[in-house]
C-alpha cells in the first residue's frame, strides 16, 4: 500500500466502533473543522473541511490498552490534500519496568522550535501543513525499558509510508507534477524494507537528554526530474537507505530553556551533519498581568550548504511566544527565519489561537515568503504568501 486507502480506513473504523458498542468501555472523542486559506499575492481561495475521531479502551487491570485515531480531510482545490489516514491504531501492554506497543503509532523526538532534525520515525504529511509538523501514522513494534538510569526505546518498523505531496493544482509553492505512483527506492524491497531505530533518554537535574540511532529508508524524498510519455516534465520521488545518529539536549535554568539538536547522516549520495540550537527566555507576568512572553532565538547549520534540501542550511530564527494564561487559552507565536548567506531570503509566520466556550477553537496562521535567489529553496514559495483561518469543534 502506498497510503492507507479509504477501504482500509473505513473498515478499521467500523470494526472498532462495533467493538466499542460490545464492550461499553471505550472512551470516544474527536473534532470537526473548517478552514479558509487566502493566497494574498495570487488572489486565490482554498477551502477545506476535516475531522478526526479517537477511540480508547483500557483493561480493568489497567495494563493493556487499545487506541485508534483516524483523520480525514476534503479540499476544494488540491486533490492530493483530500485524503484519509489512520494516525494511530495500536495495542499497548504495561509492565513494571517495560512496555510493548504494536500497531500504528506517532512518535515525536526533538526540543527546538523552528525545526526538528532528530524527529525521524514518522513520515511527514506535507499536504497537511507547510511547516512539516503533521505526520502520518507509522506501523511499528516498539519496546521500551524504563529504569532509574534512563529509558531505552527499540523500534522495528516493518513498512514504509511515502511522503504526501500537493498536486500541480495547488496554490502553494511550485505547480509541478510529482509522480507518487512510480516512486523508486534504493532498497530492492521498496516500501517493505524493515527499518530499525533505538533511542536512549534521561532527565538529570536541569538536563533532558536524548541519543538516537536510525537505520532504514529515508523519510525525505529526493525529487528526480524526468519526462513522462506525454513529453511533460515531471518529478519522481526516490527514497534512499540511510543511517542517522542524533542527539537532542535541553537545559532548564530558571527562566531559560537552552536547546540543541544535532544529526549525522550517511547515505550513498552525500554524508552530512546538521544542527539547530538556541534558547527560549520567558518573561512571566508581563505588565502586571497573567501573561507570559517567551523570546526565542535559534541557529541552523547544514554542512551541505547550497546543496541542502532544506531552506535551513545557514539561517537564524527569531521569535516570540505570547501566552495570556486566560480561560480561553489565548496564545500567539511569531517568528522570522533569515538566511545568513542570502540577505534577500527569509520567511515569517504568525500562529494564533483562542478557545470559545467549551468546545470551539479558532486559529489564525499566516505565512510570508521572500527570496530573489533561485538556488535557495525559499525561492520556490516566493509567490505563496497566505493566511489561513481555522474553526474547530471538539466533541
Amino acid at each position: 500500500m502506498k497510503n492507507i486507502n479509504s477501504h482500509t480506513f473505513y473498515s478499521c473504523s467500523i470494526v472498532l466502533l462495533c467493538y466499542a458498542n460490545i464492550t461499553l468501555a471505550v472512551e470516544t472523542k474527536g473534532q470537526l473543522g473548517f478552514d479558509v486559506r487566502q493566497f494574498t499575492e495570487k488572489n486565490e481561495t482554498q477551502l477545506s473541511g476535516y475531522g478526526d475521531a479517537e477511540l480508547y479502551w483500557e483493561s480493568e487491570a489497567g495494563n493493556d490498552s487499545i487506541i485508534f485515531k483516524a483523520f480525514s480531510r476534503i479540499d476544494s482545490v488540491d486533490d492530493n490534500r483530500t485524503h484519509n489516514d489512520i494516525r494511530e491504531f495500536n495495542w499497548l501492554h504495561y509492565a513494571d519496568a517495560w512496555e510493548l506497543r504494536i500497531g500504528i503509532e506517532k512518535v515525536f523526538w526533538g526540543v527546538t522550535e523552528s525545526a526538528h532534525l532528530v524527529d525521524i520515525i514518522n513520515q511527514t504529511d506535507s499536504v497537511e501543513s507547510v511547516d512539516g509538523e503533521e505526520k502520518l501514522g507509522q506501523p511499528m513494534i516498539k519496546w521500551s525499558g524504563i529504569n532509574d538510569w534512563g529509558v531505552v526505546d527499540i523500534f522495528v518498523l516493518p513498512y514504509f509510508r511515502e511522503r504526501t505531496f500537493n498536486s500541480e493544482e495547488t496554490y502553494l509553492g511550485p505547480q509541478i507534477f510529482i509522480d507518487t505512483n512510480n516512486a523508486t527506492y534504493e532498497s530492492s524491497r521498496e516500501e517493505k524494507h524493515t527499518d530499525f531505530a533505538v533511542r536512549y533518554s534521561q532527565s538529570l537535574s536541569i538536563w533532558d537528554i536524548g541519543v538516537s540511532y536510525f537505520s532504514g529508508t529515508s523519510r525525505e524524498a529526493i525529487l528526480t526530474p524526468s519526462i513522462n510519455t506525454q513529453g511533460e516534465a515531471i518529478f519522481t520521488p526516490h527514497y534512499q537507505l540511510i543511517t542517522q545518529s542524533a542527539l537532542d539536549v535541553q537545559a532548564t535554568i530558571d527562566a531559560w530553556l537552552w536547546k540543541v539538536e544535532a544529526i549525522h547522516q550517511t547515505n550513498d549520495t552525500q554524508d552530512y551533519s546538521a544542527m539547530s540550537g538556541g534558547f527560549e527566555y520567558t518573561l512571566t507576568g508581563i505588565a502586571d498581568s497573567n501573561a507570559d512572553l517567551g523570546l526565542l532565538t535559534e541557529f541552523h547549520y547544514d554542512s551541505r550548504d547550497d546543496l541542502a534540501t532544506t531552506p535551513l542550511q545557514k539561517d537564524i530564527f527569531l521569535g516570540a511566544r505570547l501566552t495570556l494564561n486566560d480561560v480561553q487559552d489565548t496564545s500567539l507565536l511569531f517568528g522570522v527565519v533569515q538566511d545568513m548567506d542570502y540577505s534577500d531570503s527569509r520567511f515569517a509566520f504568525i500562529e494564533a489561537s483562542r478557545r470559545f466556550g467549551d468546545s470551539w477553537v479558532a486559529s489564525l496562521d499566516a505565512r510570508i515568503y521572500q527570496s530573489n535567489t533561485p538556488i535557495d529553496p525559499i525561492y520556490l514559495f516566493d509567490n505563496s504568501d497566505h493566511i489561513t483561518l481555522d474553526v474547530t469543534w471538539f466533541f
